[in-house]
């Protein structure tokens, strides 16, 4: 049994969330690069300029990439084979974002009592964990900021069996059309498809952690991949909603065996801030 600090715990996502918010991805800024050369609008192709200079700002500067700093949601792989070693593995989780939101001088933006006071945390807490058990010693820990705008666009729907892949097509780009600039484009599109209701979104905020463009390796959900992104793209929504032929810059779907009498979809949108850190231990 191999140990684990739990105060190696909070440092770690201390250091991951504000990591995620300074530092955009290799990948998000290559996609972003070769969507600006194949963009079509001068408008579009200025925005995406921008948003490219923006990013070597918050980099240089360590400064936010956007003044929402979002939910803090993490991601935890635990080892079967690994002990937390003095303090809870949730509690350090938490005082990791308290202290990293707060030392980063990043935004908060968490409130308690969401449907009347609306009273902020003062320390963006809690986080909203996710924890899988794993073969292994180690610890993976993953801190996604998620941003207000695109995750008011989050879309869940219960299709017939019958409608199939045309339904899930059908759905996923109507979703982000009925978005249109709100989500901040060009965004990533994160979709989960089977399972139950909260499988279905839980696999499709796990997508948006995937290599931007990096296709599923099944085949055929490959290809339901590529159409998603020809159609969203055809839409003519652009950078920022301004028009233009780029609106994502992948679709990321995630499968899980269904009930015979259900075909769970759901649709998670990534604004261009794609933040994402990842650490083991």
């Amino acid at each position: 049994m191999r140990e684990i600090k739990a105060s190696d715990i909070t440092a770690t996502v201390a250091r991951l969330a504000q990591e995620a918010n300074y530092f955009l991805g290799e990948d998000v800024v290559a996609a972003i690069k070769r969507a600006r050369d194949v963009e079509e609008s001068p408008v579009g192709r200025d925005i995406l300029d921008q948003i490219l200079e923006n990013a070597r700002i918050a980099a240089d500067e360590c400064v936010p990439l956007c003044q929402d700093t979002g939910a803090a949601v993490v991601f935890l792989e635990l080892g079967q084979d690994a002990h937390v070693a003095g303090g809870d593995l949730s509690q350090a989780v938490q005082e990791g974002v308290r202290k990293g939101y707060g030392e980063g001088y990043l935004r908060k933006s968490m409130v308690r009592q969401p449907f009347s006071a609306r009273v902020n945390t003062k320390d963006n807490t809690p986080a909203i964990i996710h924890t899988t058990v794993v073969p292994g010693d180690r610890l993976k820990i993953i801190v996604a900021p998620k941003g207000g705008g695109s995750e008011n666009m989050s879309r869940l729907n219960v299709l017939k069996p019958a409608q199939g892949r045309a339904g899930v097509v059908e759905y996923v780009v109507n979703a982000v059309v009925e978005a249109g600039s709100n989500p901040c484009p060009p965004v990533i599109v994160g979709v989960g498809v089977g399972g139950t209701a909260e499988i279905a979104m839980l696999n499709a905020k796990k997508a948006l952690l995937r290599e931007v463009g990096a296709p599923n390796p099944d085949p055929e959900v490959a290809e339901l991949e590529r159409e998603l992104l020809e159609k969203i793209n055809a839409s003519g929504i652009g950078p920022q909603g301004f028009g233009g032929r780029t609106t994502a810059l992948a679709v990321h779907v995630e499968t899980f065996p269904a009930h015979i009498a259900s075909l769970p979809v759901a649709v998670n949108l990534q604004c261009h801030s794609a933040r994402h850190k990842e650490a083991v231990l």
